[in-house]
């Protein structure tokens, strides 16, 4: 065979990676916003010297550095989706974004509880209604935030014509900004309930109380998010959910049976299967392929047919 025609076997592994996903529209606006906030809650800190505004401003910038990973993940993915030296595309970067966002939350979590435990045992004076406008303030910009972030918008954008259908519950990129964003809330919602309650009850204790409850909640998160991401980085095998519909697939016609299945994440949505198949009456891997329904998934399907001499010894009961 000439190598002229080998082109008529080979495909791209971009899976889709090429195009603009909406979370990467979405974070960069929330970017814009948050950033917007950080500015004028630092400089009018040192205006007006307001060690609330200043250190708010402060713990925003940490935020927006952390969306900017995110959004870095998004056009780091796109921008080398055709570099052959990803073997099967940058799908996982977007995993990965989520994975560092997830480290970061952690370390924020852990920062929250460092910093309430010193409060608790050392309290400080708080101007109340200065820290009150300040959380209420926070607290609708990071409102605002999350509603864009969790707003699921239609993933079939007129210029993705990929046969994947990327779903942003499995954009893992994105899970990571929307929970830095909630956790800001869910961090000015206790501030907010904490300050009313020193400043009326006198019960100063609650600040840093409120402090520690947000930092267990955010830790929380964060490990859900490390586990789910952690998973797609190592390649651990996909659902059973989703291993026993294809091998029900190939085993649905004649005498086939799944020897040997190895399914992987390749990016949202998206996956990379290899299977060996049995049979007493082999065809081509093509025509295996065809078994397999349409809305699984399956961007890289590799099928190994192994044919079985003595039918008494792949006898195997369906399961």
């Amino acid at each position: 065979m000439h190598d002229k025609n080998l082109h008529l076997w080979q495909h791209a592994h971009t899976f889709g990676q090429e195009h603009k996903r909406s979370g990467e529209r979405r974070t960069t606006l929330v970017i814009v916003i948050t950033a917007a906030m950080m500015a004028v809650e630092i400089v009018t800190g040192i205006l007006f010297g307001s060690m609330a505004l200043l250190a708010d401003g402060l713990h925003m910038a940490s935020h927006t550095i952390a969306l900017l990973i995110n959004v870095f993940a998004y056009i780091y993915a796109r921008r080398h989706s055709h570099d052959t030296r990803y073997s099967f595309g940058t799908g996982k970067v977007n995993a990965l974004g989520g994975f560092t966002g997830a480290v970061l939350l952690a370390v924020f979590a852990l920062m929250m509880a460092w910093g309430s435990m010193e409060r608790l045992m050392h309290p400080v004076s708080i101007a109340f209604n200065q820290a009150i406008f300040v959380a209420i303030i926070g607290l609708i910009i990071n409102g605002v935030s999350v509603f864009i972030l969790g707003h699921e918008e239609d993933n079939h954008d007129a210029h993705e014509h990929s046969d994947h259908h990327h779903d942003d519950r499995h954009d893992h990129n994105l899970k990571s900004a929307y929970f830095h964003v909630l956790a800001d809330a869910l961090t000015s919602i206790l501030a907010i309930i904490a300050l009313l309650t020193a400043k009326y009850f006198g019960l100063i204790w609650m600040d840093p109380l409120m402090g520690i409850v947000g930092a267990i909640l955010v830790c929380q998160w964060s490990l859900g998010l490390l586990r789910t991401t952690s998973s797609i980085l190592l390649d651990r095998q996909g659902s059973d959910e989703l291993k026993t519909k294809i091998k029900e697939s190939i085993e649905s016609v004649g005498d086939s049976r799944v020897a040997d299945l190895h399914l992987w994440v390749l990016g949202p949505n998206i996956y990379g299967v290899i299977i060996s198949v049995v049979t007493h009456n082999p065809e081509s891997p093509e025509y295996y392929k065809k078994l397999l329904p349409l809305h699984l998934g399956l961007a890289h399907v590799t099928v190994e047919v192994y044919p079985c001499p003595n039918k008494e010894e792949t006898k195997v009961s369906n399961r």
